[in-house]
């Protein structure tokens, strides 16, 4: 019997894995395309067909994907977090960090995608692509912490 419930917890486990990754997986991905649909976006003519068709397929990324595989990874990552008492260790707490500054920078592009849709372009086209580099960096500082587990 107690074999059975382990197996049970065991492949529980690996299922909130395997879903904590698919979710990293695809939040990443959307984070990698949102800034440059608003260089895209920043580009076309105010008021144009074109903007329109960017302001639409920004919103969908955002609502469709990016913020609802945030949530899953938040729950799928505090779940792991939970089961294997991290709090107090190292490099999860630096990996926490990151993530919570990754949600930041979520939560920061929604929000420039707003300002977007209202015609307002506080921020250049320059500016835009060198935040596409955030979301890699974090990927790579969130890969070795939790591979290598450097403290």
């Amino acid at each position: 019997m107690i074999y059975d419930l382990e197996a049970a917890l065991s492949l529980t486990y690996a299922w909130i894995k395997a879903g904590h990754v698919i979710f990293v997986i695809f939040w990443i991905a959307g984070l990698f395309m949102l800034p440059r649909y608003y260089i895209y976006h920043q580009e076309a003519a105010p008021g144009s067909a074109e903007e329109k068709a960017w302001i639409e397929r920004e919103r969908k990324l955002r609502t469709i994907i990016i913020t609802p595989a945030m949530i899953l990874v938040w729950l799928f990552g505090l779940s792991m977090a939970w089961i294997n008492q991290l709090w107090l260790v190292g490099w999860f707490q630096l990996k926490f960090l990151i993530v919570l500054l990754l949600s930041g920078y979520h939560g920061w592009m929604v929000g420039y995608g707003r300002r977007l849709a209202r015609g307002e372009r506080p921020v250049s086209g320059r500016a835009l692509r060198l935040m596409n580099e955030i979301p890699g960096i974090a990927v790579v500082l969130i890969v070795i912490l939790v591979i290598v587990k450097p403290f």
